[in-house]
């Protein structure tokens, strides 16, 4: 295992002081980097790990917050914050530019090679930014399955994968079908993963949490959703030489 720094970043976005979590990996020269999206309850322990554990494949991993530093355990709060914010198309990318900036200004970030990698609401986030235009390597999404206004994802100039639970009832099969639509009619690079009997945000342990009926942990299809995330990287922005 490889050595990893972390380290807290406090920055504003959306009227709020957000509390990100940066983690960088061993060595000091540039190397490529990725945002990550926490879904709508906020930043977890967990999504923690998951930038640590990019970090360890040599990538510099900022964990951008959504919330101002609060975690929603409670399921109406969560939503309260969150469904306002998925109508609002320009203050989902003001959030996501406002923590690109920040990993851009990191001087271990080569500023060409980034990727968003975004959970349920995060992940509807870095869409967004794809739509926007913002030049990144690749975007990933999980549980996010968001279309656009119309025409947007032409923006979108890199490759983009999606996974969800063939079970989730918050992305049902016309969802499904509504995004695989936009992708295609904008020529995106796209690719979609269904997996199957997993239900909405299948990727986040829920100990501890209150949770809606369709949602469940389902501890396979979440690591090999993590696999195939990880091959994306690997495919779109390779941790190549470095020091």
């Amino acid at each position: 295992m490889t050595t990893v720094t972390t380290r807290t970043v406090r920055y504003p976005a959306d009227g709020l002081t957000m509390v990100g979590h940066l983690a960088l990996p061993a060595g000091s020269g540039r190397r490529p980097a990725v945002l990550i999206g926490p879904e709508g309850p906020g930043i977890s322990e967990f999504q923690r790990r998951r930038a640590e554990a990019l970090a360890e494949l040599g990538y510099v991993a900022l964990l951008f917050d959504i919330n101002g530093g609060e975690w929603f355990s409670d399921p109406q709060q969560m939503l309260d914050r969150a469904l306002p914010l998925l109508a609002a198309p320009e203050r989902m990318r003001e959030i996501g530019r406002a923590a690109l900036d920040v990993l851009r200004a990191e001087p271990r970030t080569d500023p060409d090679r980034i990727a968003a990698v975004g959970y349920g609401t995060g992940g509807a986030i870095a869409l967004e930014l794809g739509r926007a235009g913002v030049p990144l390597r690749a975007i990933a999404t999980v549980n996010g399955l968001v279309t656009g206004r119309p025409g947007e994802a032409a923006n979108i100039h890199c490759p983009v994968w999606a996974g969800v639970g063939s079970e989730d009832p918050i992305m049902p099969a016309e969802r499904r079908e509504e995004f695989t639509a936009e992708m295609q009619s904008a020529g995106v690079d796209w690719r979609l993963t269904v997996y199957g009997g997993a239900e909405h945000a299948f990727h986040h342990p829920t100990a501890g949490l209150t949770v809606l009926p369709g949602v469940a942990h389902h501890p396979r299809q979440a690591a090999r959703a993590w696999h195939d995330v990880v091959a994306l990287l690997t495919e779109c922005v390779p941790v190549a030489g470095g020091s």
